[in-house]
C-alpha cells in the first residue's frame, strides 16, 4: 500500500500552495463584488494561472484542456479553498466551467455548446433540482413529451446557479413516469432564449451565492438535442454530482488546514490572563482533534477519488467523503471564530465567510443526513 501522492500531484498541490499564499490570501477581502469576482482582479488573476500552467484542468486532453484526474483535481481543490479570494462556487480563473454532460454530446452538438464554452463565447448550468425534487430526484415533475421530432418540456426548477447568464440549460426532466430515477429521466440542452422559458425568481444566499427559479412553458427542444438515450438522464448527472461530492469534501479540507493556520498562530500570539492562549488545554485539544480529523478527511477523499479514477468507486464512498469533510469544515471554521472571538465575527478578516461557505456544503449537493442514510444503506448490507 502506497499512501503518497504522485509526484505530479504533489508538484501540483505546491504551485496552487504558493499561488494562493502569495496572490489570493494578501487580496481576499477586496475581491468579490455580490456573487461575482471583481473584473479588474478576474482578469490579473486569470493571466496569472495561465502563466502558471493552471488552466483548463477538468477539460481533456483532446479538446485542448490538461484532463486532469480526479485525484488530482483535489489536491487542486483542497488548496483553492484555503481563501475566500473566489467565489464560494466559481473557479472561473482556471477557465470555463464543463460539466462532463457537454462531452457526451454528439459531433454537432459540440460544435454548437462544447466548444463556444471552451472559447468563452457561451456559458450553461445545470437545471435538475425542484422544490420537491431536490435529495430525491425521483420526485421531478418536470416532463418532456416526445411529439415526433421533438420535446414539449413543461415545469419549474429552482436553486439554478447561473441562469441568468446561461445561454443554454442542461435540464433534467422525466421522460418515463413509471421510472422515476432508475431510467425515467433524461438530460437535454435546452437554449434559454427559447419561447417558453423564463426566469421568474432571485435568491440570495448566506455564502454570497445567487441562485434563480426558470419556469418552462411547452417549450419545444429538438430530439437532437437530448443527451444520450432516453432514460440516461441521472446516469449523466450523477458522474457531474460525484465529482463534485469530492469537490466539496475538498472545500472541507481546504477550510479545516486554513483554520488551524490561524489557530495556532493565533493561540501563541493572544495572551489571557499571562498566558498565551495556546498553553491552554481547550486550545491545544482543539487542534489537536483537528488535526487527526484533517488527516483521516485526506485519507479518506484522496482515496476515493482515485478509486473514481479507477472505476471501482461504490456508490457510499463519494457521500462518506463530502459527509465527513464538510462536517470537519464547519467545525474547524466554527472552532476558530471562537477563538477569535469578536474579531472571528467581523467582515475585517476570512473566519465568517469560511464559517458560512462551510456550513451551505453541508445541505447542497446533497444533505448529510441523505449522505448517512446512503451509507447506513450500505453498512446493512455488510453485516
Amino acid at each position: 500500500m502506497d499512501f503518497d501522492l504522485p509526484e505530479e500531484v504533489r508538484m501540483l498541490k505546491d504551485t496552487v500552495r504558493r499561488f494562493v499564499d502569495d496572490e489570493l490570501i494578501p487580496i481576499e477581502m477586496k475581491t468579490i463584488d455580490g456573487p461575482s469576482l471583481k473584473p479588474e482582479y478576474r482578469e490579473a488573476l486569470t493571466k496569472k494561472t495561465k502563466e502558471l500552467g493552471l488552466w483548463l484542468l477538468t477539460t481533456p486532453k483532446e479538446y485542448g484542456g490538461q484532463g486532469l484526474s480526479t485525484l488530482a483535481l483535489a489536491g487542486f481543490w483542497e488548496e483553492v479553498s484555503r481563501t475566500v479570494a473566489l467565489p464560494s462556487r466559481s473557479h472561473q480563473i482556471f477557465g470555463p466551467s464543463v460539466s462532463p454532460i457537454l462531452f457526451r454530446l454528439s459531433d454537432e452538438m459540440k460544435q454548437r455548446y462544447l466548444y463556444p464554452v471552451l472559447r468563452g463565447e457561451k456559458k450553461s448550468t445545470l437545471a435538475q433540482s425542484e422544490p420537491d425534487a431536490g435529495s430525491d430526484p425521483g420526485m421531478m415533475r418536470t416532463k418532456a413529451v416526445r411529439n415526433g421530432d421533438h420535446y414539449v418540456i413543461n415545469g419549474y426548477k429552482r436553486w439554478i446557479p447561473y441562469a441568468e447568464t446561461a445561454d443554454f440549460l442542461q435540464l433534467v426532466a422525466v421522460t418515463d413516469p413509471t421510472k422515476g430515477s432508475r431510467g425515467g429521466l433524461s438530460v437535454f440542452i435546452v437554449d434559454t432564449n427559447t419561447p417558453g422559458v423564463s426566469i421568474v425568481g432571485r435568491t440570495e444566499h448566506m455564502m454570497g451565492d445567487v441562485t434563480f427559479e426558470i419556469a418552462l412553458d411547452d417549450v419545444k427542444v429538438p430530439v437532437e438535442n437530448r443527451v444520450g438515450e432516453e432514460g440516461d438522464g441521472m446516469k449523466h448527472a450523477q458522474g457531474f454530482i460525484n465529482t463534485n461530492r469530492i469537490h466539496q469534501a475538498c472545500h472541507g479540507l481546504g477550510v479545516a488546514q486554513r483554520c488551524l493556520e490561524m489557530i495556532t498562530s493565533y493561540t501563541q500570539q493572544r495572551v489571557t490572563f499571562g498566558r498565551p492562549v495556546a498553553e491552554r488545554q481547550s486550545a491545544q485539544f482543539t487542534v489537536t482533534d483537528l488535526y487527526i480529523k484533517l488527516q483521516l478527511g485526506q485519507l479518506l477523499t484522496y482515496r476515493t477519488a482515485w478509486r473514481l479514477d479507477k472505476g471501482v468507486a461504490a456508490r457510499h464512498e463519494p457521500y462518506m467523503a463530502k459527509l465527513f469533510c464538510t462536517e470537519l469544515g464547519f467545525e474547524a471554521a466554527d472552532r476558530c471564530l471562537q477563538f477569535h472571538g469578536a474579531m472571528g465575527l467581523s467582515k475585517e478578516m476570512p473566519i465568517e465567510q469560511l464559517w458560512r461557505r462551510s456550513r451551505s456544503y453541508m445541505i447542497t449537493g446533497g444533505p448529510v443526513e441523505v449522505m448517512r442514510t446512503v451509507i447506513a444503506r450500505h453498512v446493512y448490507k455488510l453485516f
